[in-house]
C-alpha cells in the first residue's frame, strides 16, 4: 500500500508490509519506475526499510486510514488488451491509478495503519510509528479472520474467532461495538472459508456445495425483504377462448373428443345383440410393450447373472491351479529334506 516506510519519510511511496506467524511486521520499500517503457526493462527495486512492528499472536490482515479515518484503497493498476482491435492504431497503454495523494501535506502529515493478529489489534500512527490504540481482542481463544469493512458509511474491523463469536471494533480508536455468540466452529470448512463483506455481511461455506449468509448489520437486516430475489414470477393460467363455428369449419387445430362420446350407448343408443362389440384389453399397447419390456429385462438379468458364474467359475479355476502349484511346491520341498535328513542319526540333528 501507499504509507510511510520510514520515520523520517516526507511523502508516502510503495510499501510491501509482511506480517510472520510470531507477530512481526516488517515494511519493505517498493521503488517502481516511473513511465511505462522504464518498466519493460527496469526491474522493481525492493528494499528493507528498518522499520519493525511487533504484536502478539500471528498477524492477520493490515490497513491503512488516512487522517480522517477513511479507508485508503489500494493503488491499481488498469489493464487493457494490447492486441485489441477496437481503436485501430491507437495505442493502448496500462495507467497506475493511485488512490492515495502522493504528498504527506495531503494527508494531514500522518496516516493510521490499522494491523490485527490472532490475539490483538493495534493502531499505528505514520510516520512517527506511534502506537495509538490497543486492544486484547481474547486470551482464551484467537481469532480465524479479522477485515478491514466499511459500515453505515464508516469502517470498523469484524472479527470472528475460534470460539464462535462475532465482534467488531470501532476504527481508528479499536471501541467494542459488538460481541455475540453465533457459532462455535466444530467444522474446517467455516475456519477456512469464512469472511466478512462491506455493510455488515459475512458469507462461509456451510457444506461443499451451498454458501451459508448473515449479517450483523440492524440496516442491513431491515432491508432484507427488499433484497430478495424470485426464481419465476407467479402468473394465473387465461381461459380458454371461446371457439367459433366458422373458425372450427373451416381451419384451426384438431380437437380432441372421446370415444365414448361419439360412438357411446348415450349417444347413439343401445346396440344390437348381433353387432360386435369392442372389449378393451387389460393391457393394450402398453401391456404389450410392458410384458415386453419384462421379457426382455428378465433375460438381461439372466444374461448378467450368466456372465458372473463364468466370471466366478474363471476365478475358481485360477484359485484351484494356485492350490495345485503351491501343493507341488510343498511336496517337493517336503521330499528334499527328507533325502537331507534320511540318513543321520538323532544325535546328529
Amino acid at each position: 500500500m501507499e504509507s510511510f516506510a520510514r520515520k523520517n519519510d516526507s511523502a508516502v511511496s510503495s510499501c510491501l508490509w509482511v506480517g510472520t506467524g510470531l507477530g512481526m511486521v516488517i515494511i519493505l520499500s517498493l521503488n517502481l519506475p516511473n513511465s511505462d517503457d522504464l518498466r519493460q526493462s527496469e526491474p522493481v527495486m525492493v528494499s528493507p526499510s528498518g522499520t519493525v512492528l511487533t504484536l502478539k499472536g500471528a498477524v492477520l490482515t493490515f490497513a491503512c486510514l488516512d487522517c480522517m479515518g477513511t479507508l485508503t484503497h489500494q493503488p491499481y493498476e488498469v489493464w487493457r488488451d494490447p492486441y485489441s482491435a477496437d481503436d485501430g492504431d491507437k495505442t493502448r497503454k496500462r495507467k497506475l491509478v493511485m488512490q492515495s495523494p502522493s504528498s504527506s501535506q495531503d494527508m494531514g502529515d500522518h496516516q493510521f495503519a490499522v494491523i490485527c493478529s490472532e490475539k490483538q489489534a493495534k493502531v499505528f500512527s505514520l510516520p512517527s510509528q506511534t502506537c495509538l490504540y490497543v486492544h486484547n481482542i481474547t486470551e482464551t481463544s484467537f481469532l480465524l479472520r479479522a477485515d478491514v469493512v466499511t459500515l453505515c458509511n464508516s469502517v470498523c474491523l469484524a472479527c470472528f474467532c475460534a470460539n464462535g463469536h462475532i465482534m467488531t471494533l470501532s476504527l481508528p480508536s479499536l471501541r467494542p461495538l459488538l460481541d455475540i455468540n453465533y457459532l462455535p466452529v466444530t467444522d474446517m470448512r467455516i475456519a477456512r472459508t469464512f469472511c466478512f463483506t462491506n455493510e455488515g455481511q459475512a458469507l462461509y461455506l456451510s457444506s461443499p456445495t451451498e454458501i451459508q449468509r448473515l449479517t450483523y448489520s440492524q440496516e442491513m437486516c431491515d432491508n432484507l425483504q427488499d433484497m430478495l430475489g424470485d426464481l419465476f414470477t407467479p402468473v394465473e393460467t387465461p381461459e380458454a377462448q371461446n371457439r367459433g363455428f366458422l373458425k372450427g369449419l373451416f381451419g384451426g387445430s384438431g380437437q380432441a373428443f372421446d370415444r365414448e362420446e361419439l360412438f357411446g350407448e348415450a349417444t347413439a343408443g343401445k346396440a344390437s345383440r348381433s353387432l360386435a362389440q369392442h372389449i378393451p384389453g387389460s393391457g393394450g399397447i402398453e401391456g404389450v410393450r410392458g410384458a415386453a419390456g419384462g421379457v426382455i429385462g428378465d433375460l438381461t438379468r439372466a444374461r448378467i447373472a450368466l456372465d458372473e458364474r463364468g466370471q466366478k467359475l474363471g476365478e475358481l479355476d485360477e484359485r484351484t491351479a494356485s492350490m495345485m502349484a503351491s501343493a507341488e511346491a510343498f511336496s517337493k520341498h517336503a521330499h528334499e529334506v527328507m533325502l537331507k535328513y534320511k540318513d543321520k542319526k538323532w544325535y546328529q540333528f
